[in-house]
């Protein structure tokens, strides 16, 4: 059955602006430049709600990174392109980078330099890292961050399509990422709430979570409280 599905999306569902589409997807060069932005942007003119979201999904990633590295070597499994001729298309190299979306992608079939250049199948990379971005903004932004699985969904199935990844490794990966992204936001906020509510109790009090909730937190303080007075936390 994987293999029955490899088939059909590397070597059949195919089209001049799918692989286009697909190639430049999974490239992270040609978005390099927009992501820098949006993080720099984030840390230094966003709230406390976005650069907590950009500073837990940095670490977040670079901890995922060293996962999948780990789980890459143990358990070892063979990219399409290393056992079979998978299709392959490749971008043509252009400065900047984002000038190869105007040229024509080269379309070949993988050989024995694929064989011994790729490294292990799974997990994949690509779908880790998306998988990651999609569970943070949908806990952090709710009805708009949700919009992101779109892309990742989109990621995975270009790397089946590029011939990268088997649809079984993309499946498995999908799980294995959102389950280590929602541990690890469960240890950022344990050490969130036991740390600043020692060495940050002001902050704490405005912020008593990482992850928005969309609540007021009404506090009573002193004589004023008899009057009805009341200070909202957001």
């Amino acid at each position: 059955m994987d293999q029955a599905i490899f088939h059909l999306i590397n070597g059949q569902w195919t089209s001049p602006a799918l692989d286009l589409f697909m190639a430049a997807l999974s490239n992270i060069e040609i978005w390099s430049p927009l992501l820098i932005a949006i993080v720099l942007s984030a840390l230094f003119f966003g709230g406390f709600k976005a650069r907590t979201f950009m500073v837990c999904l940095l670490l977040s990633l670079l901890i995922g990174e060293l996962f999948t590295s780990v789980l890459k070597s143990a358990i070892d499994r063979r990219r399409p392109k290393q056992v079979q001729a998978a299709r392959m298309v490749e971008l043509q190299k252009a400065r900047p980078t984002f000038m190869t979306l105007f040229k024509e992608p080269t379309i070949r079939f993988s050989g024995q330099s694929d064989r011994n250049g790729s490294g292990p199948s799974f997990p994949s990379g690509h779908v880790t890292n998306n998988t990651i971005i999609a569970v943070y903004l949908t806990l952090f932004y709710r009805r708009r961050g949700w919009l992101y699985w779109i892309v990742a969904a989109a990621v995975g199935y270009s790397r089946i399509y590029l011939g990268a990844h088997w649809p079984s490794d993309v499946i498995a990966t999908l799980f294995l990422a959102t389950g280590e992204a929602l541990v690890l936001l469960g240890l950022f906020e344990l050490i969130w709430r036991t740390a600043a509510r020692r060495w940050a109790p002001e902050v704490y009090a405005r912020h008593p979570s990482l992850i928005p909730t969309g609540r007021r937190v009404s506090t009573f303080a002193g004589p004023d409280s008899e009057a009805g007075n009341s200070r909202h936390i957001s």
